[in-house]
């Protein structure tokens, strides 16, 4: 019999993260004080995050031992199934394998309480009484309000308003679980209201609710801010994905040909695949792998790696990442969790290294891969990792014109079950493609990336 669900028992879930930085061939550049131009060290991020965390920031070790109190928690939904997408590609009557990692098994419905818990857990344990955060389709504030939950935080979230107004559901779920939730730009902050006096009926973006969070965080010492992607301890936490998809493949006596991770701020992407890359460096495999974002978006595709901050007003560290420029508001296509000027600068650096590709895709195709995949498997994905299911269509409809029967791998980072508005104006017809070539969304690009910080 062929397995359709890998299941690896409870016992044997990894103990300990990766940190990529290790191994990497070339050190990333490093980020920077917005005042100085300097390198930052551990003080200068003291105000927001918890000493445990910011040693994790900078750490060289290969791995990280998960505290115990944070094992408890993931086993609430860890480990995650490695599906074969046996139907699908029965589908698309195509010789490749295709799996899917399966994080839509979480208390929040994605992959993010992966590092939501283990980021409330040591704030908890440095006596911080409350989380600030950001949210774009509402993932990311649904896990934190979760994990906050579990360790007796206050939780309080900036939406951005698109989303709010998308998903007035994901509020719900965030509220059920004990957080206030405004949209951003709110009135509640200096930053909030700039914003809103410069444009009323402004959508948002993650790099305004960043500001509004951020701000809110650094005025009381009893308050931290929390970050679901982009930095490089939130993509040590979601290791854990990549390092269970190892063990689950080898049970099968599979390697994969082809890897393929959406990619927005690239947390998801490189939970995946970075411990994948850990054993392609050793020559142990040898995959091709492949970051996927909305073409409304591109940070990676077409924007500049350049140093630049993490949010809108300019309160954060500068990072070497490719942006498309820290007040660049993006079309509010309904994959929310991808409208991120700048993505990871260790994704970023990895693709400027040539270590991994990357594609952008209109979010029309991606629907329609998302349609198929619900169909066949019986998911309805978030819209986000329809991105990495369209990327994999394409490869598996490849193979049917090549015969290669090559083995892909994706994340399937979420579930869609709260996104069905998007789902329903797409199957309505109302969803149209806001691509790279519109010369408006260039325009739009080339003022913001005018401002980016200079750096002396």
């Amino acid at each position: 019999m062929t397995l359709t669900k890998i299941l690896l028992p409870e016992d044997e879930m990894p103990t300990r993260w990766y940190n990529v930085l290790h191994d990497l061939p070339t050190p990333p550049p490093p980020v920077l004080h917005p005042g100085t131009g300097q390198p930052i060290g551990p003080d200068d991020l003291a105000p927001l995050f918890p000493m445990d965390l910011i040693m994790q920031e900078v750490s060289q070790e290969q791995y990280i031992d998960i505290p115990g109190e944070v094992l408890d928690v993931y086993r609430l939904w860890r480990p995650s199934p490695l599906y074969r997408a046996h139907r699908l590609e029965k589908a698309l009557d195509t010789p490749a394998r295709i799996y899917y990692k399966y994080e839509g098994v979480s208390p929040a419905g994605s992959h993010k309480p992966n590092t939501a818990v283990p980021q409330a857990y040591y704030n908890a344990k440095a006596g911080i009484r409350k989380l600030t955060t950001e949210t774009g389709a509402g993932q990311w504030g649904t896990a934190l309000a979760f994990a906050c939950a579990q360790y007796g935080l206050e939780c309080e979230v900036w939406q951005v308003r698109a989303s709010y107004d998308q998903k007035p559901y994901r509020r719900a779920m965030m509220e059920v679980f004990g957080a206030t939730v405004h949209p951003s730009p709110s009135d509640l902050t200096e930053s909030g209201r700039k914003i809103l006096a410069e444009s009323p009926d402004s959508t948002g973006s993650l790099g305004i609710a960043i500001s509004e969070a951020v701000e809110m965080a650094v005025q009381d010492p009893t308050v931290h801010y929390a970050l679901g992607s982009v930095l490089n301890h939130v993509l040590m936490h979601q290791t854990i994905i990549g390092e269970e998809a190892l063990i689950q493949l080898a049970m099968v006596g599979e390697t994969p040909d082809i890897l393929v991770g959406c990619t927005g701020g690239g947390s998801n992407f490189g939970g995946l695949a970075f411990p994948f890359l850990r054993e392609k460096w050793a020559g142990r495999m040898a995959p091709v792998i492949r970051a996927v974002e909305p073409e409304a978006c591109p940070s990676l595709t077409q924007g500049t790696y350049a140093y630049d901050f993490g949010d809108t007003l300019g309160m954060t560290p500068l990072m070497k990442m490719h942006t498309l420029g820290h007040d660049f508001v993006p079309d509010p296509i309904h994959s929310g969790g991808l409208r991120y000027h700048g993505m990871s600068p260790l994704v970023s650096h990895l693709y400027e290294t040539g270590e991994i590709e990357a594609i952008a895709k209109p979010q029309t195709e991606c629907f329609a891969a998302g349609i198929l995949f619900a169909r066949s498997e019986g998911i309805v994905p978030a819209p986000e990792p329809t991105h990495a299911l369209a990327a994999a269509v394409e490869e598996a409809q490849r193979c049917k014109e090549s015969g290669e029967e090559k083995v892909i791998l994706t994340a399937l980072c979420g579930h869609g079950h709260l996104d069905l508005a998007a789902y329903d104006a797409y199957l309505s017809g109302s969803v149209s493609d806001r691509a790279w070539d519109d010369a408006d969304l260039q325009a739009s690009v080339a003022k913001a990336l005018e401002r980016l910080p200079a750096i002396g």
